[in-house]
């Protein structure tokens, strides 16, 4: 079973208040086919139940459901749930009059909830976190209605965008954070718990190892590093010009050459303790900075 799907069962049996009912199935019938009559038409079993139930409970009429098997070989089962009574008050209960549902359906947070949560059941995806992107989307008819959604989901600051596909408009999250929100909003408490469990362990492998790479570019700078002040003192001595530099600055050649592999704190610190005498890493770095002039100045003068 796909995340979505599990997140669609998880939110179709939760129990809501009636006019919460009347809300989270206003989504429902907005988005299928109530031309003449209303039909419901999902892939989930569990919301096809939810479905015939809210029909049954809100309105005491039962929908006919049908069962057959997917387009293009898919081998989900599609449900059909028809009704044909009662529809001018069906329509007129839950809002629907135009694109846009009237204002009470969404009235205050809880009933907007409801309604987002309708919306899911009978029009979004949203990703597994063990993938590589974070995504939920609503796929919706028209932009007037899309624009609505992003209004409604923004509401509770989910950042989200509108993008037209072919004859569709989309409304997405991106951000982790978000869609786990979401899921919150929408009362998906175990999906909620399983995604940000995937979500924060992501977000620490991934932190680990822009760490690694972090600490291996560095690694890697410190070994080039002394590898050129390896080769600036043994030019130094090729051109028999090594005993310009001072006692200090021979001091620390000597060591550069023996620890080639040291970093500057590390070649401070065996100093330090083999001689005696104290020298921090920026009086390495300074007497090597010397080592390095006199190294650039000889070369320039062999080249001309």
């Amino acid at each position: 079973m796909s995340f979505t799907a599990t997140v669609k069962d998880e939110v179709s049996k939760l129990d809501v208040s009636e006019t919460e009912k009347i809300s989270e199935l206003s989504a429902i019938v907005q988005n299928n086919d109530y031309s003449n009559g209303i039909k419901i038409v999902t892939e989930n079993n569990a919301v096809a139940r939810l479905v015939y139930s809210l029909f049954k409970d809100l309105f005491n009429v039962y929908a006919k459901v049908s069962v057959k098997r997917g387009y293009n070989y898919n081998k989900n089962m599609l449900y059909t749930l028809e009704v044909k009574s009662k529809t001018d008050e069906i329509l007129k209960t839950l809002g629907i009059v135009g694109k846009i549902p009237e204002n009470f359906i969404y009235a205050d947070e809880s009933l907007l909830m409801a309604y987002l949560k309708g919306l899911f059941l009978t029009k979004a995806s949203v990703n597994d976190p063990k993938t590589s992107r974070y995504h939920l989307e609503f796929n919706l008819d028209s932009f007037e209605y899309a624009e609505f959604i992003q209004k409604c989901l923004n509401h509770f600051g989910l950042n989200s965008k509108v993008l037209h596909r072919e004859h569709r408009y989309v409304v997405y999250i991106k951000e982790a954070e978000k869609i786990g929100d979401f899921l919150r909003i929408i009362g998906a408490v175990k999906a909620v718990l399983y995604y940000e469990d995937i979500r924060i362990y992501r977000d620490h492998k991934n932190m680990t190892n822009r760490l690694n790479n972090c600490e291996q570019a560095n690694v890697d700078k410190i070994i080039e590093t002394a590898n050129e002040q390896v080769k600036d003192i043994e030019l130094l001595k090729k051109m028999d010009v090594y005993d310009l530099l001072n006692d200090k600055e021979k001091e620390v050649a000597s060591y550069r050459i023996k620890y080639p592999d040291a970093s500057l704190l590390e070649l401070s610190q065996i100093i330090s303790m083999e001689t005696g005498n104290n020298i921090t890493k920026s009086g390495v770095y300074h007497r090597l900075n010397k080592i390095r002039s006199l190294a650039l100045k000889m070369k320039k003068k062999s080249e001309n």
